[in-house]
């Protein structure tokens, strides 16, 4: 089977760049103005929904009256628009309960405590039930770290290093700050590992923490200082030296740091003792990853270590011994090395002292006078050319259970640019420093007194022992060394993927998918998924995401009925453009389709999701087929049905036509390109039907591009149910409340209808979704009436036991029309309008009813008359033609070979 990359770059594969430089650059020119209309859009989006949640809040409505007046008395209303227009805002202001909520205001406290508490329920549960976790299996190895990195030197660390490292044995990496929650959330639904790193518990990390553990990703908190352990925490004693309100600050963190570590069940540890501590709070599965030494520091320090070298130091009469401290939370650390430093320095006049950072230098260091400078606002390269420049560090730290738990990071950038050092005898240290070999440890006032003196005196000395230091850190603290000892023990090699070469992967991509089960895409999808599944194809569907309440919508991976789903938010309704070319959805499917990595994509309805997502398919050499299940491609009203409701009756699409059905709408000639493109660029193009196949092949598609594979449908289980003796004759309809379907037609025909002896039962299709879209009250017939939500394909044939005749008016030329076909196949008489796919299996007076699609309601009316004529022929009908009908085992069958054909 031949294998498509998902990487531009794989397989000698073309490439953006390969299609020029200018190419290239336009289409980065391109994603950058995406990326910043992305953002701004979102930015609406958010202001918009505070806005709702504002104007929704009772505080807002109570306090409506008093902005009022407030405005009235500067010409104007609340809006901003001119006072005459507020007798009609009263009116809506007064309906909207403004005056009338002032006496629930004492419930307004407890309602903002319930909806805080809802906000933090578990968002998919809200949105998708039971769907339950996904497979990270079926993706390939992801590491996301989602870290705090606004404190620089601690993310090159924690973060950037261990990115290298990851990379470096073969794992994708993504970094995100875990201030951006929708960001990192996006970012778990592709991941198959996270670490949290330096996160407190705030909600949103929590949500993310959750979401994490949904996922099945077995979420670690990684930390590289013991600041989750309040009394530990206390007796680090440069907090005391902290102003009050910062300290309590410190210690409010504190507690968010230790429930995020207890949230996620599993940490990583700079250094050993650390994790004693966190393994004492209650984690059992701590790794240690220490500190180390990565490529950017190496290359510095030797480019620092060679210019020290060419500019023989700054003053080679003096001695300098260096501290650097990033924050001014070390003061108490350098105290340690004080009284012995000044000592030192009173019996050796060449000693001089030079500070890096914020940490307070005590006034007994003023009668050194310019033997001792400060150095501030270095970026980290220029730090270590300054460090190059002096002669010996000191790593001094406090006898705490706190600083036992740091790590070593100042032994280790003194040692790669061969200084020796003079460090405290804390655990961190005592891993790679061995007293009088590759430093000094100095415990007592003495002990600095008297290494710094050694030290100060022989230059030899200082030079071997620094020297000893850079081979021993590079030995243990070098990229390869840390990644293969310390790294692939925790994250082990990423693996051989996919996991089962020999078997196909396909991806579907479907506007809706279970349990979001809307419309007959998205049954056909549904059905073809769990057959594919069974004939050895790994497959996965790419979908949009549900919106909770408030509008809320996120990305959500989910498996149900055995099927991985990822879905994400499509565009609005009221943003046509997007619906058409959805940045956001290609960005998505691109970062997904790199985690499922597909040999080929099949796509469905994208309406929402766009045809960019087949540009993605495109730069990355993933073959794609389209089924075009109506005329989205070729009509931007999607059913080529005019702003009247009446069918457009053109063949050969003329854009001349369109502007004056769409006066308005200034991008049919873009979206036309568009489109043409995505159709030209598919491996194959089905359609449901032959009449839609020569729709398409009107407008230019050849012939040996499109084939028709019809759509399948679920057979009676079971023998039709007897209808009952001397009911009255049966109609339904399942066409929802769109007008494309004839609901309006169907309205005005039933209401024709002057005799009580039938009954009509109608689908609301919305049900399912929460919403209720038909009104019983807005029907006016004299037979009886019943609203039912959609059926299920389990409980489909419960419903066309129900019915004898099913009306189907619809105002186009269905691609298909399915329930026609899982009416047919239950013995149940159509009533359908024609010409178009839904009519392909109807022969009138045999099985059905055919009207013109032109007709007016009175055709309706009259055909439904003339079976009310003949209800007794439906005492025991049967369908005389049902072996003209397909059936899903045949379309998945059908697929398959397709799926093989194109890929070998």
């Amino acid at each position: 089977m031949k294998r498509f990359s998902t990487r531009p770059e794989d397989d000698g594969r073309r490439s953006v760049v390969e299609s020029g430089d200018l190419d290239a650059s336009y289409r980065a020119g391109s994603i950058m103005a995406g990326l910043r209309t992305a953002g701004l859009r979102a930015e609406i989006d958010d202001l918009r929904h505070l806005m709702m949640l504002r104007e929704r809040s009772l505080s807002w409505r109570i306090t409506a009256p008093l902005r009022w007046v407030r405005s009235a008395s500067l010409g104007r209303l609340p809006s901003g628009r001119p006072l005459r227009e507020a007798p009609s805002r009263l009116v809506a202001l007064l309906r909207q309960g403004g005056i009338a909520a002032l006496p629930g205001l004492r419930h307004f406290r407890g309602r903002a405590k319930r909806r805080l508490a809802a906000s933090t329920e578990d968002l998919t549960t809200r949105l998708y039930g039971a769907a339950v976790a996904p497979q990270k299996s079926l993706l390939s190895p992801h590491v996301v770290i989602i870290a705090e990195l606004s404190l620089p030197q601690c993310a090159k660390y924690r973060v950037w290093q261990k990115r290298d490292f990851l990379e470096s044995l073969g794992w994708r990496v993504s970094v995100v700050d875990w201030r951006q929650m929708d960001v990192g959330w996006a970012a778990l639904q592709c991941a198959t590992e996270v670490v949290f790193y330096r996160t407190p518990a705030f909600d949103s990390v929590a949500m993310l923490v959750a979401e994490a553990h949904r996922l099945g990703l077995r979420p670690r908190w990684e930390v590289d200082d013991l600041i989750f352990d309040a009394s530990e925490y206390r007796q680090n004693g440069n907090i005391a030296s902290l102003p009050d309100e910062e300290r309590d600050l410190l210690l409010f963190g504190v507690r968010l740091f230790r429930a995020c570590l207890l949230a996620c069940g599993r940490g990583i540890a700079s250094t050993p003792a650390l994790a004693d501590a966190m393994r004492a709070e209650g984690v059992v599965d701590v790794a240690v990853i220490e500190n180390a030494l990565d490529g950017q520091t190496i290359d510095f320090a030797e480019e620092a270590r060679r210019a020290a070298r060419r500019d023989g130091g700054v003053d080679r009469d003096r001695v300098w011994v260096c501290y650097g401290s990033g924050t001014n939370t070390h003061d108490a650390d350098f105290l340690q090395a004080v009284p012995g430093l000044l000592e030192a320095m009173a019996h050796h006049p060449a000693l001089c002292l030079r500070v890096f950072g914020e940490v307070t230098v005590p006034a007994a260091f003023e009668r050194f006078g310019d033997r001792v400078e400060r150095r501030t606002g270095l970026d980290y390269r220029r730090y270590l050319h300054a460090l190059a420049e002096t002669d010996i560090a000191i790593a001094p730290l406090e006898a705490t259970t706190f600083n036992d738990a740091k790590s070593n990071i100042k032994y280790l950038e003194a040692s790669i640019l061969g200084l020796p050092s003079v460090c405290s005898p804390r655990a961190a240290f005592r891993v790679i420093l061995t007293h009088e070999e590759n430093g000094y440890f100095a415990e007592t006032d003495r002990d600095w007194a008297k290494a710094l003196g050694r030290l100060a005196v022989d230059a030899d000395l200082r030079r071997s022992m620094g020297e000893r230091a850079r081979r021993d850190v590079l030995a243990r603290y070098a990229p390869d060394a840390v990644a293969a000892r310390q790294v692939l023990p925790v994250f082990g090699p990423p693996g051989v993927f996919p996991p089962e070469p020999e078997r196909l992967r396909v991806a579907m991509v479907n506007v809706y998918f279970k349990p979001r089960s809307f419309g007959g895409a998205t049954i056909i999808v549904e059905e073809m998924s769990r057959r594919l599944r069974d004939r050895s194809v790994t497959l996965a569907v790419f979908t949009a995401a549900a919106s909770g309440r408030d509008g809320e919508t996120r990305p959500c991976r989910y498996r149900v009925d055995g099927i991985d789903v990822m879905a994400v938010p499509a565009a609005p309704d009221r943003d046509a453009l997007g619906e058409l070319d959805n940045p956001d959805a290609a960005n998505a499917f691109a970062e997904w389709v790199e985690a499922f990595r597909p040999d080929l994509v099949h796509l469905h309805a994208a309406q929402g999701l766009g045809a960019g997502l087949l540009r993605v398919c495109e730069e990355r050499g993933i073959p794609y087929v389209v089924t075009v299940h109506d005329a989205w491609w070729l009509c931007d009203r999607q059913f080529m049905v005019r702003a009247d409701g009446r069918y457009c009756f053109q063949t050969t699409i003329d854009p001349r036509i369109c502007q004056q059905c769409e006066p308005f709408a200034r991008h049919l000639t873009q979206r036309a390109a568009i489109m043409g493109h995505a159709l030209r660029r598919a491996a194959l193009i089905l359609s449901p039907s032959e009449t839609h196949r020569q729709l398409y092949l009107a407008n230019g598609v050849p012939p040996e591009r499109i084939v028709v594979n019809r759509n399948g449908f679920r057979w009676p289980e079971r023998v039709r149910a007897p209808r009952p003796l001397g009911a009255p004759l049966r109609f339904g309809f399942v066409g929802g409340t769109e007008n494309i379907k004839g609901y309006q037609f169907l309205r005005q025909a039933v209401a024709r209808l002057d005799r009580a002896d039938w009954s009509l039962a109608i689908v609301d299709n919305k049900l399912n979704l929460g919403i209720r879209s038909i009104d019983p009250g807005d029907w006016r017939i004299s037979g009886t009436l019943q609203v039912l939500p959609a059926y299920t394909q389990e409980t489909m044939d419960d419903f066309y036991d129900g019915i004898d005749v099913l009306l189907f008016p619809s105002q186009w030329k269905e691609s298909f029309g399915l329930t026609v076909r899982e009416a047919l196949a239950r013995d149940v008489w159509v009533i359908a309008t024609a010409p178009g796919g839904q009519a392909e299996p109807i022969e009138d007076g045999v099985n059905g009813t055919l009207i013109p699609l032109d007709a007016s309601p009175e055709a309706l009316t009259a055909a439904m008359t003339a079976l009310l004529e003949q209800a007794a022929r439906f005492e025991h009908y049967r369908n005389p033609l049902k072996d003209r009908l397909s059936d899903y085992e045949t379309q998945a069958d059908e697929l398959l070979e397709i799926y093989r054909r194109i890929l070998n």
